[in-house]
């Protein structure tokens, strides 16, 4: 295996345990590294989608039973259409724009709410994070972070928001795939890549549901905005070095 593959399958195993145990949060960081080590949004997000697909659908499984059905069907009815209608513009973005964008994109997430909890009704946020999925998704990848607050719910229990966030997120990732097939970038093109990839995710998700309720949840909070607050400043750094600020 190479070094850049090796590398990706370590961070997919990690950013996949983290996601079992916090239900988001770790594909941000993923497509993050995937962008740092110099990926461009063409080669990432399809490869990314395919792998995210693999891990959110093992996700699923282990807490297929919380899912909550309808707030995923609205989400898939405002995905779809805005999936497919941006997917032909996904080869002209600029790779430094978009590193902007999810820096900007974790900086936010970081910024705490009054109360934790989504500030609409079911039916608006769940419409709302499909709009944003598959906008924003068919470009930077990962929309788990600050889509998942819409999905917040302070009458769900935690199970629930983890079921629901990871079988949305099998749905956006899926379209992005399919949508960049479409324009001729196929998420099988590098199988040497996807395949371990795939594997560490589904091996991430079980080790991170098994470690659930083990881990201090303030020790857990303070590392995960750490590793957040690093990696947008590389990402910041690098979009700065592209742009011929630094």
């Amino acid at each position: 295996m190479d070094p850049l593959a090796l590398t990706l399958t370590v961070f997919a195993f990690l950013t996949s345990a983290l996601s079992g145990l916090a239900g988001m949060g770790g594909g941000t960081i993923l497509i993050g590294v995937f962008f740092a080590l110099g990926l461009t949004p063409v080669e990432a997000v399809p490869l990314f989608a395919a792998v995210q697909f693999v891990s959110n659908s093992s996700r699923t499984i282990a807490y297929v039973r919380h899912v909550e059905w309808h707030g995923a069907a609205w989400f898939a009815l405002a995905l779809v259409p805005a999936t497919f209608l941006l997917a032909p513009f996904a080869e002209d973005v600029n790779s430094d724009v978009v590193r902007l964008i999810l820096a900007g994109l974790i900086l936010a997430s970081l910024v705490p709410t009054r109360d934790g909890a989504a500030p609409l009704p079911p039916r608006p946020s769940f419409v709302l994070a499909g709009l944003l999925n598959g906008s924003i998704g068919m470009f930077v990848g990962a929309t788990g972070l600050f889509v998942g607050r819409l999905f917040l719910r302070p009458e769900w229990r935690k199970e629930t928001t983890i079921a629901t966030l990871a079988f949305t997120q099998v749905i956006g990732h899926g379209m992005r795939v399919i949508a960049y097939g479409f324009v001729g970038y196929s998420a099988l093109a590098r199988p040497a890549l996807l395949v371990p990839l795939c594997v560490a995710v589904v091996a991430g998700t079980w080790t991170g549901k098994h470690l659930n309720g083990r881990i201090s949840e303030e020790r857990f909070a303070g590392l995960f905005k750490a590793i957040l607050g690093i990696l947008s400043i590389k990402l910041l750094f690098d979009a700065a070095r592209g742009f011929g600020w630094i």
